[in-house]
């Protein structure tokens, strides 16, 4: 199919698509350990890249390169690279693209176990990291050092949905002789292309918006096809593989991605609106409003705020624990993207990790909670909260 012209609606449904002989509407899943050759000549002929086709199913599956495509086509990438997990992914674009002695660039603001895989596990085998604010381009040109080779930022943020100027900071990695790497999780393909606006490469964990209904783990990575071969490379070696039936299910998945993405925000904007107007709520960030700091530039960046909202309480963890408790519609879960609203207590469960001084510097206090906001109506959610908030 020529997919050029293409509105992203008609790709997320149509792209990637591969039948079998027996020209299957909906796509197939391929569960098998390996492919069977015609020959020795023709498994030669595979191994060597000379011909096309499956080998075997830790770097070549005909469901998971299904959903590559697909997502490819809607990042506007050249070549996808799918793994296990979200965390997979991003451990496999440093070890795929970088070696001992060379420095990263990264947002403070970023998801907790990211920050373990930066300061912890790859600073133990040679790649340095420097943690910068992720709202100021300033910092990020002040921390270059020769040995910079790549700036890694989440925009928005988990869990401040703080948004970071993507294109000065693509502009600054270029000057440096650095790649700019995105992870896009929060918007989504749906809502933000950061490789329209000057990002190298675009991170998902799939677990989350791709997927939709929480049931798979999943993650990948995008950008030209010379940059992705050594992420390839890496996935190839060491099998930080996909699984074929996940992939079916991320698949199928990205087919209600733009619906589900515009239902999300529509009900978080309510949401955040309400939360806002209420007395005993401290401050609620979303991009979608006019008082978020980053507002304008979430507006020009992104089709809109995205499912993510986060508020702060004056009581702290006590308080914030109240309300999480008192909940009766949300899921008390640390996930997010899911149809259904998850409500979770950042500082004691996704950034637990890092210490207080980290959090504080992240700007994540005792009394900040973050709501995913699923597809229930608003305003079951606006009382399940309520419950909560009148107990404080």
């Amino acid at each position: 199919m020529n997919l050029q012209g293409l509105h992203p609606d008609t790709l997320a449904v149509r792209a990637g698509t591969q039948r079998s002989q027996f020209q299957e509407h909906s796509e197939a899943m391929y569960l098998t350990s390996s492919f069977v050759f015609g020959s020795a000549a023709e498994a030669a002929a595979r191994f060597s890249g000379a011909e096309p086709g499956p080998i075997y199913a830790r770097f070549t599956n005909p469901g998971v390169s299904m959903f590559e495509d697909r997502l490819a086509a809607l990042e506007g990438a050249e070549r996808c690279v799918a793994f296990a997990s979200g965390m997979a992914a991003i451990l496999a674009t440093v070890m795929g693209l970088m070696k001992a002695g060379e420095h990263v660039v990264a947002s403070r603001s970023i998801f907790g176990s990211t920050v373990q895989l930066f300061q912890n596990i790859l600073g133990r085998f040679g790649v340095e990291t420097t943690f910068v604010s992720p709202t100021d381009p300033a910092e990020w040109r002040a921390a270059v050092k020769p040995s910079t080779r790549l700036f890694f930022v989440e925009s928005p943020s988990n869990p401040l949905t703080e948004v970071s100027d993507i294109r000065a900071l693509a502009d600054i990695a270029h000057e440096a002789g650095a790649w700019l790497a995105v992870d896009n999780c929060f918007c989504t393909p749906a809502l933000q292309r950061p490789l329209q606006l000057g990002a190298d490469i675009v991170i998902h964990s799939a677990t989350k918006y791709l997927d939709g209904q929480g049931r798979v783990l999943g993650g990948a990575v995008l950008g030209d096809k010379a940059l992705m071969e050594g992420v390839y490379t890496f996935l190839r070696t060491a099998g930080p593989t996909l699984s074929a039936f996940n992939a079916w299910v991320l698949l199928k998945g990205l087919e209600t991605l733009s619906l589900r993405m515009q239902a999300h925000s529509a009900h978080a904007l309510e949401l955040a609106i309400w939360l806002e107007a209420h007395p005993k709520i401290a401050r609620v960030l979303y991009p979608g409003l006019p008082s978020h700091p980053q507002h304008e530039l979430a507006m020009r960046q992104q089709v809109n705020g995205g499912g993510i909202v986060a508020f702060e309480l004056a009581g702290g963890k006590e308080a914030a624990w109240k309300v999480i408790d008192a909940t009766q519609v949300m899921s008390i879960t640390a996930n997010l993207g899911d149809t259904r609203t998850t409500i979770t207590h950042p500082a004691s469960t996704t950034h637990s990790r890092m210490t207080p001084e980290q959090r504080a510097a992240a700007g994540i206090g005792d009394g900040l909670i973050r709501i995913a906001v699923g597809l229930e109506h608003p305003a079951d959610l606006m009382a399940d909260l309520e419950r909560g908030l009148a107990l404080i």
